[in-house]
């Protein structure tokens, strides 16, 4: 994840050592005291806010002390507060949930009735969110040395935004931070020296903002000292661009002339101060690229690349085959955790196996709190967790310090820009300590079952999704028997797939227009997140359902009884992930049908817009 230094400071004057020491000690000192400054961040929160209407009616009167606010402040879900957002939205300036004007809506890839969450901001996040990219380089230069030496190769994009019938920019948080003068306007630090200028990077064209990243990448290969994207779905989706597109990046390297596809004036501009021709480069990276094996194109295309920079935990760590692939198994790195709602933490042991990435949480930037998740048959990702809590669950949550090592929490924030008590979703499980703040092994989003890039379909959408598709088998007597899902990540971009065992009763055969129809229907069903991965981004590929044979599911059951399931506790899950049972699967499918065309999708909300 690209950083953004603190201070304006000019070359001749930036001393990488001396900048690194400060941000060590920061780090040092704010994980010591961990707990006063929670203490005091809430009661900085609180009092700023004193007088805004969500926290008079419930009775707060100015109180700052946590004691009191534990006591009286429920603890939510966005539901609780959509009413309010819908206010602000809809333009009413009042100060609802923060004293300071919120500034723009950040857009959360959690959905709620199959919208994207709107995420109240301030302009002074945007300050904490750099704050926290500030940590990043320092702490991985104490395991990489030399990393101001060379340059990054991080492939970033903007996407759509829209606006409230207020006013307000909603917008992902990711787009927010690079079309603000934080990132635009960055001081000098040798830690943001990209291969992508700004003008590649903002280009809202994702075809050509993908070419002039990649373009630039690759004029600059033996610069790069590393490489990455967000998510490691992006990555991956870039070197499958370079696959398809490397002839014709091949030819400008070669001729000094950019494709005339880009058309964008600026990326031009700002890509032809880079390009000139270079035969030479050109034919080596033909020559690499033309081989029959892929692997470790990474390092071969940029041999100084000490690691790849890109989240692989949660449901990212599917794709960690792919990289290690690649990437010749160079070290994944995951520098931070963050969302829409706040930026949370950094990993302070970067070149751990991904398997073992954990978050310390940076007490500044909000006031945090745990609510206890106990665990199912030991594991926590089968756990569903009810949206709305009783007084002896309220009761239950901790503050920061205050977690067990082992245990697994649903983190519970409260921001400075007016979420109070807010759930976030996220399950997380201690790890360790860094003096009194603990670190978090990311666990699951709660009630996540399939997840390809940034979307996340939950278990109920899933559901309503193919109960209105199985509509369409009705006139010809055939009906559902049983189903579950599966994210396919095997080929770029990864695509949903639904396993349905089928019970046929009619004399007409069902044709295969209705299956298609049936997988368009159940994308047109889901949220928002998912179809803007499908017709914007091009992030997740059509959807896919596979016929299974008759008893498949029974077969299903019995292979989880002899893995040591109760048969009397036993519920067919609706994802997959274990190889095994994908190859059970796979094994009896009788036919396979994809959704013939894009489903429908438009920026921004419904109630914003005549159709979605």
């Amino acid at each position: 994840m690209p950083e953004a230094p603190m201070e304006q400071q000019k070359a001749t004057d930036y001393s990488v050592a001396e900048n690194n020491n400060k941000t060590l000690e920061f780090i040092e000192d704010v994980t010591k005291e961990a707990d006063d400054v929670q203490k005091r961040v809430l009661a900085e929160i609180l009092s700023r806010n004193a007088h805004v209407e969500y926290l008079k009616r419930h009775g707060l009167n100015g109180i700052t002390d946590r004691d009191t606010f534990k006591k009286i402040m429920p603890v939510i879900t966005y539901e609780d507060i959509q009413p309010e957002i819908n206010r602000i939205a809809n333009g009413d300036k009042s100060h609802i949930l923060c004293s300071q004007p919120i500034s723009e809506f950040l857009t959360s890839s959690g959905t709620s009735g199959g919208e994207r969450k709107l995420m109240p901001t301030i302009d002074e996040e945007l300050e904490r969110r750099s704050l926290l990219y500030s940590l990043l380089m320092p702490v991985m230069s104490q395991f990489v040395p030399g990393l101001d030496k060379g340059k990054g190769m991080y492939f970033l994009f903007i996407k759509s935004e829209s606006k409230t019938p207020g006013g307000l920019v909603a917008r992902p948080v990711l787009t927010s931070y690079y079309k603000s003068s934080h990132f635009k306007e960055r001081p000098y630090d040798p830690y943001t020296n990209y291969t992508s200028p700004n003008e590649t990077i903002l280009c809202s064209d994702s075809y050509q903002s993908m070419y002039s990243q990649m373009l630039c990448g690759l004029c600059q290969n033996n610069e790069v000292l590393r490489v990455g994207a967000v998510f490691a779905s992006g990555f991956i989706r870039a070197i499958r661009f370079l696959e398809n597109h490397w002839s014709l990046l091949c030819n400008d390297i070669r001729t000094g002339t950019l494709n005339a596809l880009i058309t964008d004036p600026s990326v031009r501009q700002a890509v032809m101060k880079i390009l000139k021709p270079d035969p030479e480069l050109a034919n080596f990276i033909e020559q690499e690229c033309s081989r029959q094996s892929w692997q470790g194109i990474i390092t071969r295309l940029w041999p100084n690349t000490k690691y790849v920079d890109v989240i692989v935990t949660g449901t990212m760590s599917q794709y960690i085959p792919t990289l290690d692939y690649y990437s010749n198994g160079i070290p994944l790195v995951c520098t931070m955790y963050a969302s829409s709602e706040c930026y949370f933490g950094v990993n302070l042991n970067p070149l751990c196996k991904p398997s073992e990435v954990s978050y310390t949480l940076i007490p500044t930037m909000a006031y945090f709190e745990f609510l206890p998740v106990h665990k199912n048959n030991g594991t926590t990702n089968s756990v569903p967790i009810p949206k709305s809590l009783n007084e002896k669950e309220q009761r239950e949550l901790v503050d920061l310090v205050d977690v067990k090592l082992g245990q697994d929490y649903e983190l519970v924030v409260t921001t400075y820009a007016g979420l109070y008590r807010y759930r976030v979703g996220d399950v997380l499980r201690v790890a360790g300590f860094k003096n009194s703040a603990p670190q978090f092994n990311f666990i699951c989003r709660k009630n996540v079952v399939l997840s390809i890039d940034s979307d996340k379909t939950d278990e109920v959408e899933l559901q309503n999704a193919v109960k209105k598709a199985v509509s369409h088998l009705i006139p010809f007597d055939a009906h559902l028997i049983e189903y579950t899902s599966y994210a396919d990540t095997t080929k770029i971009p990864g695509h949903y797939v639904l396993y349905w065992e089928l019970s046929v009763n009619g004399s007409t055969p069902v044709p295969p227009s209705v299956y298609e129809d049936c997988c368009l229907t159940i994308e047109e069903s889901l949220n928002s997140v998912y179809r803007q991965g499908r017709v914007s981004d091009k992030s997740i590929g059509a959807l896919e359902i596979k016929i299974v044979e008759s008893r498949t599911f029974d077969k299903l059951m019995d292979y989880a009884i002899s893995l040591g399931a109760s048969i009397n506790q036993y519920k067919t899950p609706r994802c997959v992930k274990f190889a095994p049972i994908v190859e059970l699967l796979n094994s009896r499918v009788v036919s396979c049908y994809f959704s013939p065309k894009y489903p429908k999708w438009t920026p921004g909300h419904k109630q914003w817009i005549n159709s979605d």
